[in-house]
């Protein structure tokens, strides 16, 4: 057994560097090593990297950036700007990338109303266009067209406000969030502050 320990811990150290230094989605990224000379194969899942500066990820809520109850603004889903479900925030003039994280949908990024105050008041069956709308420029109306699984888009926000926006495809899924356009904002529960 112990003759195995010097390779097993080479093993490891290899995963563990590959950890350090990955890039996955926000699915994380999985994978199985296999060292010469080692009667095993070691499977293994990197940690979720997050995502860049001035980048929106979306995604199913089921399929991992899932649902929060935003303090403010009510529950929120399938759009992040780290891992996780969170209101959207940045200043404006920001041109932002809206990446589909997903594997297998695309998706939509689509702003239909100003949310006015908190809470959000979602409708329940908004008019949610599939075809890109806006030219490139955020405001009520704007629509991402849809954005196949690892595909991206770009969009500048020039105008501040408070918006609500939804994936034509996945609204009634969950894909519901706030989006702030406001000097010094940050996203998440404190944007407000």
């Amino acid at each position: 057994m112990f003759k195995y320990l010097p390779p097993f811990a080479a093993a490891a150290l290899t995963i563990g560097l590959a950890a350090c230094g990955a890039h996955g989605s926000a699915a994380g990224t999985s994978g199985v090593a296999v060292m010469p000379g080692l009667p095993f194969e070691i499977s293994y899942t990197l940690p979720d990297a997050a995502l860049p500066k001035n980048t929106i990820g979306e995604e199913l809520p089921s399929e991992g950036v899932g649902t929060k109850k935003d303090p403010t603004w009510g529950k929120v889903g399938g759009y992040t700007q780290t891992r996780k479900a969170q209101v959207l925030a940045f200043p404006p003039n920001t041109t932002v990338t809206i990446r589909n994280l997903s594997k297998s949908n695309p998706h939509t990024l689509d702003v239909f109303a100003n949310a006015g105050k908190p809470p959000a008041q979602f409708p329940s069956n908004p008019n949610l266009p599939i075809s890109a709308h806006g030219n490139g420029k955020l405001s009520v109306g704007y629509a991402s067209g849809a954005i196949n699984p690892g595909q991206s888009v770009k969009v500048k926000l020039v105008k501040a406000g408070t918006y609500l926006i939804g994936c034509a495809f996945h609204y009634s899924f969950g894909m519901q969030d706030v989006l702030i356009v406001k000097a010094g904002v940050k996203p998440g529960p404190d944007v407000l502050r």
